[in-house]
């Protein structure tokens, strides 16, 4: 499991007081995406799923955990959740499959793919 401390700044305000949900699940996706690069292998975002819970408060300490569930070839099933550091009250949660690649030939592979759609 990985554990990040974190704030939601007062730029990201989506309502009085509140983080916008696309902060909210940004960081989501930034949390599940880190637990395969600490195990040493990148991926990338095929689905994400993210289910409101309560609003994020912004300026105040906030938790986020992500783990795997399970690994089946390519695909690494993902899950998370945000929390209020103060009480552990659920605020997100996410459930993700992130597709492994190499990181070097992924790119490469993209560029080409855009020089072609760009004449």
């Amino acid at each position: 499991m990985a554990r990040f401390d974190i704030v939601c700044p007062e730029g990201h305000e989506g309502g009085p007081g509140v983080a916008h949900g696309g902060w909210t699940a940004g960081v989501l996706d930034e949390v599940l995406g880190h637990v395969p690069i600490l195990r040493g292998q990148m991926t990338v975002t095929g689905t994400l799923t993210i289910r409101f819970v309560k609003p994020v408060p912004i300026e105040h300490p906030l938790v986020a955990r992500a783990w795997v569930e399970k690994v089946d070839g390519v695909k690494w099933y993902l899950a998370g959740q945000l929390v209020l550091a103060s009480s552990g009250a659920e605020l997100a949660t996410a459930t993700g499959v992130f597709i492994a690649r190499d990181g070097r030939r992924h790119f490469d592979a993209f560029d080409e793919w855009l020089a072609e759609q760009e004449g």
